[in-house]
């Protein structure tokens, strides 16, 4: 018997390789000092600009994004969904991205598909200056079902330490202001697709008018990256914190920022809510509770600010049409809850 019978096809391996050489190297900045293929990659270490520099690192997945990503196949979405969430992850501490490495294990590896993801991976790099500068093709029959496959992001920036973004500061009658997205990001995909697909036997070309879409396109809107509107706040330090709206929402990611003895008051309907999420939560008759642990609800990244900066933290973010600002609440004395009001 040889390595193929097993189902694992080194062939496939090296063409797939040399379908995404391209891609990978169009993220390549100067600071890359490695071509593709090597058993490391390597990244110049002298940041120019940056007295104390300090290395932000997080990796992430898509989740079960990639079952509807399947479902519809459509492949190259889901690269950008990764690279962006990584990217809004380490933002939240005032990070700009380096670099980003990838780990995509297959059932049965199709190198076609792998070159829609990293062409994916390749746009959202590009988009966020960043590197594509490495990673791993895994083929594991057995482990995974044939036709199945599983995508993990691990990313790397950087930020001047006195200027991290900690929290500390962050004090009652601070304002809270909500980055609008356009879809579920990256979260709550198990219970959507329940709902969607299990309960109400939608299929992804289904046409919804209440959400002007089929189900894939709703589905599959790719997660947004906020370092564009952010960045200009972080270079004039309004920001006391920031919170990524992903898995567990706003009830468990806001209190991650907060100081001890702080809470947050989120006023329900400072902003529009989106048609996917009433859809989801008419059809599946989910609780409000669940909604907002479960789903970003519309506002994909908050940022904290003193009550004097946020007419001009607004004003400086609605220069960027992609992302509507909102109030939505305010700090109040508390032990680190969110409280939906």
């Amino acid at each position: 018997m040889r390595y193929k019978d097993a189902g694992v096809n080194i062939d496939a391996g090296t063409e797939s390789v040399q379908r995404i050489k391209k891609l990978v190297r169009s993220t390549f900045t100067k600071n890359v000092l490695t071509d593709i293929g090597g058993f490391g990659a390597l990244f110049d270490g002298s940041l120019k600009g940056y007295r104390e520099p300090v290395l932000v690192s997080s990796c992430d997945g898509v989740g079960t994004k990639l079952k509807v990503a399947l479902m519809a196949n459509k492949h190259d979405t889901v690269g950008q969904d990764l690279v962006n969430h990584c990217v809004n992850d380490i933002l939240v501490q005032g990070a700009r991205p380096l670099f980003f490495l990838d780990y995509a294990a297959f059932g049965r590896l199709d190198p076609r598909i792998l070159e829609q993801v990293v062409k994916g991976f390749a746009k959202a790099c590009q988009e966020n200056g960043c590197s594509l500068i490495g990673g791993e093709t895994a083929e594991m029959p057995g482990m995974y079902a044939i036709g199945d496959y599983d995508l993990a992001g691990f990313i790397v920036g950087v930020v001047e330490k006195k200027t991290l973004i900690t929290g500390r500061s962050i004090k009652p009658g601070d304002v809270v202001v909500g980055l609008s997205t356009n879809g579920l990001q990256t979260n709550g995909y198990s219970l959507a697709r329940k709902v969607l697909f299990e309960k109400c036997r939608y299929q992804t070309n289904t046409y919804l008018p209440e959400i002007k879409s089929t189900v894939g396109e709703a589905l599959l809107k790719v997660h947004p990256s906020f370092l564009g509107p952010v960045s200009p706040l972080l270079d004039k330090d309004l920001i006391k914190g920031m919170s990524h709206i992903t898995g567990g929402g706003f009830l468990d990611n806001i209190p991650r920022v907060l100081p001890e003895k702080c809470g947050v008051e989120i006023s329900l309907g400072s902003w529009p809510a989106l048609p996917i999420f009433e859809l989801l939560q008419k059809k599946g008759r989910v609780p409000q509770d669940d909604m907002y642990r479960t789903f970003n609800m519309g506002i994909g990244f908050i940022l904290i600010v003193a009550e004097r900066d946020a007419n001009e933290t607004l004003k400086m973010l609605k220069r960027f049409k992609m992302f509507k600002p909102y109030v939505i609440g305010r700090v109040v004395k508390g032990n680190k809850k969110v409280k939906l009001v």
